[in-house]
């Protein structure tokens, strides 16, 4: 997922880490076996609220990536590491 992520640097990349997220999210739903509160394919937010709401504070405890080297990235990049967020940001 990560090499999806760091490939992003205009439309069609950004569209393909896009792809790639949501396949890795079915993946994540298909898993059977689980331990209650355990993570599925490194997914904390498991709802889209959450999702939405993990992204945000990334994006507000992060200044939008600055705090991260990302305040000259593409607009393209800083999109997707916003929705990378959401599946990992408690």
């Amino acid at each position: 997922m990560s090499d999806y992520l760091e490939a992003v640097v205009d439309e069609p990349t950004f569209l393909t880490f896009v792809e790639a997220l949501a396949d890795d999210r079915r993946r994540a739903d298909r898993a059977v076996a689980r331990a209650v509160g355990e993570a599925q394919n490194g997914w904390e937010n498991d709802s889209i609220q959450d999702f939405l709401e993990a992204g945000h504070a990334w994006a507000q405890d992060s200044t939008f990536g600055a705090e991260q080297g990302l305040a000259s990235a593409a607009p393209w990049k800083k999109f997707a590491v916003f929705l990378y967020a959401g599946k990992i940001y408690e």
